[in-house]
């Protein structure tokens, strides 16, 4: 099972043979469950966006507008959801589990994130670990509400945007390629 969660993008053809439109909700599953937990950090995120892409070239069971709709929606749930975990759980737990945090590394984050929160949203998109721990931080920080939904839209689109689209393009290329060999 682990192995599966692990390398998720190396079973997309036999999910799409074995579940066929079922994948969308499948993936839609991976994708929010990775933004939307600080637990889930493992989940393959990056290369399964490229591998998303790279299947949606090469087959008419799933189309690259509704998966990309569809989990652009799951990456925005996922962060609201984590933001949310966050701003009413984050301090607490902190302060019952563990004996390293301090008081005043929550007054530093909430400091960075009232100065640097916006840009570490939408990077963080990008960044593996960062991207399940970042919402969880700007909420237990309480970074203001609306900076966060547009900065979690925005990073969402163009995360979702930019790795579909150049799997896409990179399984459309081989196809091609593999077409006039």
């Amino acid at each position: 099972m682990i192995d599966f969660l692990l390398n998720l993008e190396q079973w997309l053809p036999l999910l799409l043979e074995n579940y066929g439109v079922w994948i969308y909700a499948i993936l839609f599953l991976v994708i929010f469950a990775e933004t939307g937990s600080v637990f889930m950090f493992f989940l393959p995120g990056d290369s399964l966006l490229l591998a998303i892409g790279a299947l949606c070239s090469t087959t008419d069971v799933i189309h690259l507008h509704t998966m990309g709709i569809m989990l652009f929606v799951a990456s925005v749930l996922g962060y609201s959801v984590n933001y949310y975990t966050g701003s009413v759980l984050g301090i607490k737990y902190f302060n019952k589990h563990t004996r390293y945090f301090k008081p005043e590394y929550m007054v530093k984050t909430n400091k960075y994130f009232m100065k640097h929160g916006g840009k570490t949203i939408l990077v963080a998109r990008f960044v593996p670990f960062v991207r399940s721990f970042a919402p969880f931080a700007a909420g237990s920080a309480h970074m203001n509400l609306a900076s966060f939904m547009f900065y979690n839209v925005l990073g969402g689109f163009i995360w979702i945007g930019l790795l579909l689209g150049i799997g896409f393009f990179l399984g459309h290329t081989v196809s091609a390629v593999a077409d006039l060999v």
